[in-house]
């Protein structure tokens, strides 16, 4: 008896699982990368936002605590009076290149204690303002 052979059909590769693990390693990386980002401020309670985003250059970071007088600012991590906010500005202005200026303000911060760091700003002729927000 004489057996056929059957006609075998060339092997392929499935592309729907491969997808499925492209995007699978996509979404680990920008995850990944997200939780690279760092916070040069104060820890803060901050507003949500779905546009928050994250800055990739190293700016100039103020956050705002509410106080009982008025607002407690930290350039960076180091307390500064409001007083002495101006001339800590007008040293960060003076680099070629206007700085980029991020701004942490507390959840429960009134208008009035954030418009003083915003004046602030203005008299020193800093126009490159982000206000922060948490991402939801």
């Amino acid at each position: 008896m004489k057996i056929k052979n059957r006609e075998s059909k060339p092997a392929r590769i499935e592309m729907l699982p491969l997808i499925d693990i492209v995007f699978l390693l996509l979404v680990f990386f920008i995850y990944a990368m997200l939780s690279m980002a760092v916070h040069r401020g104060m820890e803060l309670d901050l507003p949500e936002s779905t546009q928050a985003e994250i800055s990739k250059e190293t700016p100039l970071s103020i956050s705002i605590q509410k106080g009982q007088t008025g607002p407690k600012i930290f350039l960076g991590k180091q307390a500064v009076p409001i007083s002495k906010l101006g001339e800590e500005l007008s040293a960060a202005n003076e680099s070629p290149k206007a700085p980029q200026v991020l701004i942490f303000a507390e959840r429960n911060l009134p208008y009035q204690q954030l418009y003083i760091v915003l004046d602030e700003l203005h008299k020193n002729s800093i126009n490159n303002i982000s206000l922060q927000a948490s991402s939801q």
